[in-house]
């Protein structure tokens, strides 16, 4: 096992493109990081610099104490695995995950040794008979997973590996992953567009953007403590509402106007936000997660100066919690960083929904199960105040103690 250190690496490209730009990133011996982003924000080039695929332009890349910038990729002590696969389809499965074992002249008794331990690992030993195209896609990327594993590399690098996949064999096949990553500890590198695959898996996940780090922490830090717009709008599923809101003193304390609606913030958000006390008459971006939102009609005693009323435009009822979508009088925020994060999601374009006025904002919570919210009515959502997110709408970073650097 080894540690994988960037430090201040960037990639030009002839044309001047800037890749990955000035990255500074100490993976951890025995970690699992996931890199995400949205597409093109540099995470395979960056995966690719470490495998050896990709020229370093500036800086230094190491793996374990060695730099490696001009160490061939068959030299560097990695395994990769890519998202097609890439079997021999003429050979069974045994063979494919001891060809690399005989390109290093091993004896026949240590690939077989290594071979069946990655098959009991991997529930492979009653299929290593078998030529991939008689696998499914599960078990194609299990023996793909077994080529890396026999080789015991210092680290592993997978480049999104279960987009090939269907959405239920991903979810089986991410905790598969995860525990044989945990089970093994071998320090490893993981590349996804896929958020929910990054929080679910990494010790450490590094959110990028165009070619740079915005922030690297655990998945609880990056949902709870967002560094910037980006990260907050990114980390999430469904995504955090963004709102132009103003701050206001109210009655000693803060309050966030949106639209025609005041919104007390309380003590324990000030706790949190002791920044917002700056902002005090100035506009910022709010974040409300869809989970924060809550339908007034299930919270008992819930206060009326902590309530967002609007029409309910959608419902989705998915039997274990419902999505309510509802227009309030508000406005969207829109900076370069929301309109990005819209770009990936496949939402450029900025007309309103059918039947949403240009003065109104479309908000969505994630309502219990017992919620009786109907589709045109009037509807009162509680929000969690302790939990919203505040953003300086000029710089997109979060407003917490003291103005932070967007980067990690």
């Amino acid at each position: 096992m080894a540690q994988v250190a960037f430090e201040r690496v960037s990639k030009i490209y002839p044309d001047g493109t800037r890749a990955v730009n000035d990255i500074n990133l100490d993976i951890r011996d025995g970690e699992f990081m996931v890199l995400v982003g949205p597409s093109g924000c540099g995470k395979t080039t960056a995966l690719r610099m470490v495998a050896g695929l990709e020229d370093i332009s500036e800086g230094v890349l190491k793996i374990g104490e060695r730099v490696v910038n001009h160490v061939p990729s068959r030299d560097r002590d990695i395994a990769m695995v890519f998202q097609s696969y890439a079997l021999y389809p003429h050979l069974s499965v045994y063979e494919n995950i001891a060809f690399g074992l005989r390109l290093k002249k091993m004896s026949k008794e240590e690939i077989d040794q290594r071979v069946q331990r990655a098959a009991d690992l991997l529930g492979l030993r009653e299929y290593l008979k078998r030529k991939p195209r008689a696998l499914s896609g599960g078990q194609r990327q299990r023996v793909a997973m077994g080529r890396a594993i026999v080789r015991q590399p210092a680290a592993f690098l997978m480049d999104e590996p279960l987009s090939n996949l269907d959405a239920k064999l991903r979810v089986q096949m991410r905790a598969e992953i995860a525990k044989l990553q945990s089970d093994l500890g071998v320090t490893t590198v993981y590349v996804t567009h896929d958020q929910v695959e990054a929080m679910t898996m990494g010790d450490r996940v590094a959110v990028m953007r165009k070619g740079e780090l915005q922030q690297v922490d655990d998945p609880q830090t990056l949902y709870d403590r967002p560094v910037n717009l980006f990260v907050g709008g990114f980390i999430g599923s469904p995504s955090m509402n963004m709102l132009e809101t103003t701050i206001e003193s109210s009655n000693g304390d803060l309050a966030a106007t949106i639209g025609n609606q005041k919104i007390s913030l309380g003590p324990e958000t000030l706790q949190n936000h002791p920044g917002l006390k700056a902002y005090e008459g100035k506009q910022v971006v709010i974040g409300i997660r869809p989970e924060d939102l809550e339908d007034a009609a299930l919270e008992t005693g819930a206060p009326a100066d902590r309530q967002l009323r609007g029409r309910l435009e959608l419902r989705e009822a998915l039997g274990s919690e419902i999505m309510a979508h509802f227009a309030i009088k508000g406005t969207h925020a829109e900076t370069d960083e929301t309109r990005e994060l819209a770009k990936d999601a496949g939402a450029e374009g900025t007309e309103q929904p059918i039947g949403v006025r240009e003065d109104e904002a479309v908000v969505v919570g994630r309502f219990g199960a017992r919620s009786r919210v109907k589709q045109g009515e009037e509807v009162s959502a509680v929000v969690d105040t302790r939990a919203l997110h505040f953003f300086d709408p000029q710089s997109g970073i979060g407003i917490y103690d003291s103005p932070k650097g967007a980067k990690a």
